[in-house]
């Protein structure tokens, strides 16, 4: 008897996967919340560990320290550094600073931007990534539909869930074409370390081009520590800065936060390790999933550390691929809750080479049998 379930599931739900699928959730392997699967680095594990004693602190208000540390790994100066109770509290506090009455966000995306505008009485435009074009953003037409009524764009580079990834001229384009009609630009980051080549597609080198730029970055996924809720923004808008700042609460960082921030960004074997690991598997991977091309499965060319892919088959979906990975304890994304995105659509992030094998497995398994029943 098959398992069902009528709920499609996020990376952070491996509780209701327990209780629906009698599944302990240390035994699963999530593919599904976009994680560096390494952890965390063994640096930090020992570092946080001797210096415990700092939460018996007040942390300092200003954070001058850590934001000295992220100027100096950004390339940027610290003034124009604002950091937050992961990126979830930039993107809310930039959002309620802007109010839009009218913001665009490119679709499909991250649910979380569409929250936050609603929560504001902000009306939404989606600016659709269409398939046929392999998900990839079309500026031109982008920058014609940016009209005078529009006050904030939102876009998520690499972008969640299809890994498509803007070039920084590009985000000129649009900045400049943006900066036109006062509307504001925010681009979120979050996995912009994972792409092949991050200088090529990040944004902060522009904040010294344009004010109407913010820049939201976190730990969560590159660095593996979600639950430490550390995030970042960088925008050379000083205004906007000290507005934020005015209003915004004390302490949102914590104290081991707060030292974690300071050495992580300075840790270049586990950046380079991470970096070489996700940049060697998403190669592999590709050439594995170029081999399942004739049996109805078609991958988005993936610039994060994770892969959009689509089943053509009407007879396998992504609910019955889902069933199939989770009986083997391997949980992928169902991507039909993305706007734009149907039961066709799955997400599958990179892990460590063996896990990466095994789900390959059980995916060429499942569409090879639909196939033989042709």
């Amino acid at each position: 008897m098959a398992i069902k379930h009528k709920e499609h599931f996020h990376g952070s739900d491996l509780e209701k996967i327990e209780k629906i699928y009698g599944i302990k959730k240390e035994e699963i392997i999530s593919f599904s919340a976009n994680v560096n699967p390494l952890g965390i680095s063994d640096k930090l594990r020992s570092t946080l560990a001797e210096r415990l004693d700092v939460i018996t602190s007040y942390p300092d208000r200003e954070y001058t320290s850590l934001r000295n540390v992220l100027a100096k790994y950004c390339g940027t100066i610290p003034e124009n550094i604002i950091v937050g109770n992961g990126s979830t509290e930039l993107i809310s506090i930039v959002i309620e600073f802007r109010s839009p009455k009218k913001a665009m966000i490119l679709s499909p995306s991250y649910s979380e931007y569409e929250r936050e505008v609603k929560l504001v009485g902000g009306d939404i435009v989606y600016f659709p990534l269409n398939e046929k074009d392999d998900f990839k953003l079309r500026i031109d037409e982008l920058n014609s539909a940016l009209e005078d009524d529009i006050d904030m764009l939102i876009i998520c580079n690499p972008n969640n869930p299809t890994s498509t990834c803007l070039k920084q001229d590009e985000l000129r384009k649009i900045l400049a074409k943006a900066a036109q009609n006062d509307i504001l630009v925010m681009v979120d980051e979050t996995y912009i370390e994972f792409t092949e080549t991050p200088e090529l597609f990040e944004a902060i080198p522009l904040t010294r081009e344009f004010n109407n730029l913010f820049i939201i970055r976190g730990i969560s996924k590159f660095f593996a520590s979600p639950g430490l809720r550390l995030g970042y923004a960088i925008t050379g808008n000083l205004d906007l800065i000290n507005r934020i700042n005015e209003k915004k609460n004390p302490w949102t960082i914590n104290s081991l936060a707060e030292v974690a921030g300071e050495l992580i960004f300075t840790d270049t074997d586990y950046i380079n390790k991470t970096r070489a690991l996700i940049s060697g598997e998403r190669k592999r991977i590709c050439k594995v999933l170029d081999s399942m091309s004739s049996c109805g499965l078609k991958y988005y060319d993936p610039n994060a550390n994770f892969i959009l892919c689509r089943l053509d088959s009407d007879e396998i979906t992504a609910d019955t691929l889902f069933e199939a990975c989770i009986k083997k304890k391997l949980m992928i994304r169902n991507c039909s809750t993305f706007k734009y995105l149907d039961e066709h659509y799955f997400r599958f992030c990179i892990m460590m080479p063996e896990d990466n094998d095994m789900l390959l497995n059980v995916i060429k398994e499942n569409i090879t049998k639909n196939t033989d029943l042709h």
